[in-house]
Formats: structure tokens, sequence, C-alpha cells
């Protein structure tokens, strides 16, 4: 069983910084393609970002220059470093990993976190 757990949201004012964090736990063995996704209310769920196993690295338009996506694979762990929020970035913020293997061999996919709520107000 391999689990993702967010943290790091939290009620910001515009033009200030979360990073959010995503711990990945289980009998890992090694994790592919991790992204970030939002749910804001009365929208449908946003793809942020994403980065593969080796670095890879892509953005929606919107964030482009304001968040950072980042891994350390060691510690089977992603990161959202989120600067300049706007308003319009709140939203409850989801952990994906596309697929995940287990020391027992197992092969997971479509793995999602609880999520965890980023408020951006004044």
């Amino acid at each position: 069983q391999v689990q993702l757990v967010e943290s790091g949201g939290g009620l910001v004012q515009p033009g200030e910084s979360l990073r959010l964090s995503c711990a990945a736990s289980g009998s890992i063995f090694s994790i592919g393609a991790m992204n970030w996704y939002r749910l804001a209310p009365g929208k449908q769920r946003e793809w942020v970002a994403g980065i593969t196993s080796s670095g890879r690295i892509n953005y929606t338009d919107s964030v482009k220059g304001r968040f950072t996506i980042s891994r350390d694979n060691a510690k089977n762990t992603l990161y959202l470093q989120m600067n300049s929020l706007k308003p319009e970035d709140t939203a409850v913020y989801y952990c994906h990993a596309a697929r995940a293997s287990t020391r027992r061999g197992e092969t997971l996919y479509m793995l999602w976190g609880q999520g965890t709520q980023v408020t951006v107000s004044s």
C-alpha cells in the first residue's frame, strides 16, 4: 500500500508564498511522474504542474513564473513552492502519482492524496 499525504496549505494574503509538500509512504521502490492538481469551488479539477522521475517539468500557463515544482526521490516527497499567490489560486491542492512500484513487486496506478486547502484572501 502506498499513500500520499499533502501538507503546507493555509490562509495567506495576496502576494505571499506557501510551500506544499506531498509525502509518499509505504513499501515504495519507485514513483513515476508526479503532479499537482487543484479544485476550486464551482470549477473543474485543474492540472497545475508535473514532474517526471527524471526531473522533466511542466506547468499550466497561469502559474508559470510563480510556482515551482520539485521532488526529492530519496525522500519520496513532492513539493510545490507557490510565490506571488493570487485569490484565483484558492483551491484544494491534490498530489497525484501516475504510477508507483512497491518493494513487493506490485505496480499501483493513479494515486491521490487527500488534498490540502490553500486560501488566498486579504
